[in-house]
This record gives C-alpha cells, structure tokens and sequence, in this order.
C-alpha cells in the first residue's frame, strides 16, 4: 500500500501544472497547487496580496518558481519578507502582473514594452521563444479562473 501511495504522489508531482483543467482554481489556488511557488506564495501573503490575486482579473502573473527564487543573492527574500520591507516587496510582486489576460499566442512572433501593475514597463519578446526581460517562459499558458500563469526561470525586478 506503501508503494502506491509513493507511486501516486511521485505521479502528482510529474504531472505538467497545465494539465489542471483551466478555469477550476483561481491564481493563487493554481499556483499553490502547483507546489513549486512555494516562496512566490509565501511573498505573496507577506505582501499582503492575495485577495488581490484571488479577485475577478483577468490578471497575467509571470511567476518564478522556487528555483528562481533561489537564483537571488543569499538574503535577498529574507530581506524582502520583513515587515518593514513590504513597500518593496509588494513593488517586486507587482511588477510580475500585468493587467488582462495575455495568452503566448497573443504575442507570438513578437516584441513589446507591457505596463506592469507596479507601473514600469516589462520587457517581453516572443521571437524566440519568450523572454520577459532577463527570465525565460518556461511553461506558458497554465489558465485559471481568473486569469493565466506564464512560469519564468528568474525573478524580475523593475528598475
């Protein structure tokens, strides 16, 4: 019994995030079920940001994942989870939202400057693949109730 319990949880955990059915969690479930924005959700709540994020959108969240997070330097996230750090914070998870909801067939073959929640243009070209300024789209697409996920390999940060 063990074994297939073991079977099952290893299954769950290779299953591609885009194979949820669209539309049944909103963001923030869809993100937390994904269970590789473990750090991304953490944020979130210290920001203060998830009932913004489980409202009616359409929101497009570039969202780094675990690994991502883990890229920064040594104490960076530490720092930015301090209370009296939340401005900062909150400016840093704002400016990986963009208003609507822009699927990767909206910009194939394309190269655009996006205003960010946060206020400052994010850069995103999808020439060649999709990079959103320094970080690369990983998994595209990953719909929810309200809005749609692009996972990216990097933190982004507005100047």
């Amino acid at each position: 019994m063990k074994l297939i319990q073991n079977l099952l949880f290893a299954l769950l955990l290779i299953v591609p995030l885009s194979a949820a059915k669209a539309g049944d969690k909103d963001i923030v479930d869809t993100a937390v079920g994904a269970g590789s924005f473990n750090t991304l959700v953490a944020a979130v709540q210290a920001a203060g940001l998830v009932e913004t994020l489980k409202g009616e959108g359409p929101f497009t969240v570039f969202a780094p994942t675990d690994e991502a997070f883990a890229k920064l330097p040594a104490g960076t996230v530490e720092n930015l989870l301090k209370p009296e750090n939340k401005d900062q914070l909150v400016a840093v998870l704002t400016y990986h939202v963009v208003p609507g909801k822009v699927m990767s067939s909206d910009i194939a073959g394309k190269k655009a400057e996006v205003a960010s929640v946060q206020g400052s243009e994010i850069s995103v070209d999808a020439t060649d693949g999709v990079k959103v300024d320094d970080a690369n789209v990983v998994t595209a697409d990953v719909e929810a109730s309200n809005g749609v996920i692009h996972v990216i390999d990097a933190v982004i940060l507005p100047n």
